[in-house]
């Protein structure tokens, strides 16, 4: 059977010979090529591939942008970089390989027996990001695909089985999960106020308690959340020790 692969690279003589080097693999299918995160998000959307070759430096969005932005199930990724920081995190991830540029025909034979060795029941991929927040976030609207910085993020909700993203006043739709952009958020200044929204402390202008324990926030936006019972005064503590 054969993995479906795509590659990603800002230059596209890298993209060439990483292509010439995959060819002699059996397993291996190259369907497709991007030159920048934003294209890549949309090329695997679109391609559903079994395995990326990823980059991790590009203009506008990261490699490990476009990796936080796929689902738990997406593809199996390998970065593959001319700049050694990452690897320590990237390491931590056993379904996924780090390859330092220029790329060996030794170790890219091994990363690839890697993947074809091991199950593809998801990537592993949450643990790139413990302790390294995202400071950018991909959002979709139509076709297009956006890049939001953090601090332009007014809240994240759940509607549906979907997540939105919603600054100021335009929204866009994204595939992690609440629970997995609360986990990739922990440490920064959003908070869960309720099952439904993820909302970034600093877009709060006012707290309503009402009857009953539970509340709402008022956003600078004029958009209204509301809070749970049990989210309530933990909010308030957070608030105060900002």
């Amino acid at each position: 059977m054969k993995l479906h692969t795509i590659v990603v690279d800002d230059e596209e003589l890298a993209r060439e010979r990483l292509k010439t080097l995959l060819r002699p693999f059996e397993a291996i299918e190259v369907v497709g090529e991007a030159g920048n995160g934003e294209d890549a998000i949309e090329l695997i959307t679109k391609l559903d591939p079994d395995l990326v070759f990823l980059d991790i430096q590009m203009p506008g969005c990261s490699g490990i942008e476009v990796a936080a932005s796929l689902p738990e199930a997406g593809p199996r990724v390998i970065f593959c970089t001319a700049y050694d920081q990452y690897a320590i995190d990237a390491f931590e991830v056993e379904a996924v390989d780090y390859l330092l540029k220029p790329v060996s025909r030794a170790r890219l034979a091994a990363a690839v027996e890697k993947v074809e060795r091991e199950p593809a029941a998801g990537r592993g991929i949450e643990r790139v990001f413990e302790g390294a927040s995202p400071n950018r976030f991909l959002g979709k609207r139509g076709n297009r695909f956006f890049v939001v910085a953090r601090e332009d993020v007014h809240y994240f909700f759940s509607e549906g089985g979907l997540t939105q993203l919603w600054t100021k006043d335009v929204s866009y739709w994204m595939e992690p999960s609440l629970n997995q952009l609360e986990n990739r958020l922990a440490g920064t200044l959003f908070f869960r106020v309720s099952r439904q929204a993820l909302v970034n402390l600093d877009a709060i202008d006012e707290v309503i308690p009402l009857v009953g324990g539970h509340g709402q926030v008022k956003l600078r936006s004029g958009k209204i959340l509301d809070v749970s019972r049990r989210r309530l005064k933990e909010l308030l503590v957070r608030l105060e020790g900002e």
